[in-house]
């Protein structure tokens, strides 16, 4: 059981250390669902862990900002990167948010499953992540709606609703249009490869001004 007071840095590099991969490779399905059919631009991709989803966008003619707290991390998705031919398309940027935050403004930002054991002010870092998008943009928040049925959480951990999420970010109506804010299901595999259903909260606003 990992100890919320713990170094964030500390606990993310030991948490990849564990193993040689620790997620599967395939891009997450929100990603592919809601930008598969956007014109490439900038996108921002905040707590990219080893890939998969930068490498996805690079492969569709995105120029992304990769980001992670993780050294090791990063450096897995370079490897992906370079073993897929779009290296020069990711830019990789190490990044604790409670300290830093990429520069620049992007046709995209996406924040998939950016839940943490280890202390992270979620509220800041998605008020900065809305603040990166450029006018015309999306911002793309994908959570767990519930713990994986692979997890047992002894302490039952709040999982926030997509309005809990809306009400803390508060995005002005008159710069944000409300695309999407929901929790839905879809299949997916659990770490040992067994079939399970997941439920995401999946939120999607698109910058107006």
């Amino acid at each position: 059981m990992s100890d919320p007071t713990e170094e964030p840095r500390a606990f993310w590099e030991q948490f990849y250390g564990e193993k040689d991969r620790t997620w599967s490779g395939r891009v997450n399905p929100r990603l592919v669902e809601e930008a598969g059919e956007l014109t490439p631009g900038r996108a921002l991709d905040l707590g990219c862990g080893e890939g998969a989803d930068a490498v996805w966008l690079a492969e569709r003619g995105w120029q992304v900002v990769a980001v992670d707290i993780s050294a090791t991390a990063l450096q897995r998705a370079r490897d992906l990167a370079d073993d897929r031919n779009v290296g020069s398309r990711i830019r990789l940027e190490r990044h604790d948010f409670a300290e830093s935050f990429p520069d620049g403004s992007f046709d995209l930002v996406s924040a998939q499953f950016l839940h943490s054991p280890v202390e992270l002010d979620r509220t800041a870092i998605l008020r900065r992540a809305a603040d990166a998008v450029a006018a015309g943009g999306m911002l793309l928040i994908v959570d767990h709606a519930a713990a994986p049925p692979w997890v047992h959480d002894d302490h039952e951990h709040h999982f926030e609703t997509p309005e809990q999420v809306l009400a803390a970010l508060a995005p002005d109506p008159a710069r944000w249009q409300r695309v999407r804010a929901d929790t839905s299901e879809r299949a997916g595999f659990s770490p040992d490869g067994d079939p399970v259903t997941l439920a995401d909260n999946v939120i999607v606003l698109r910058r107006t001004g």
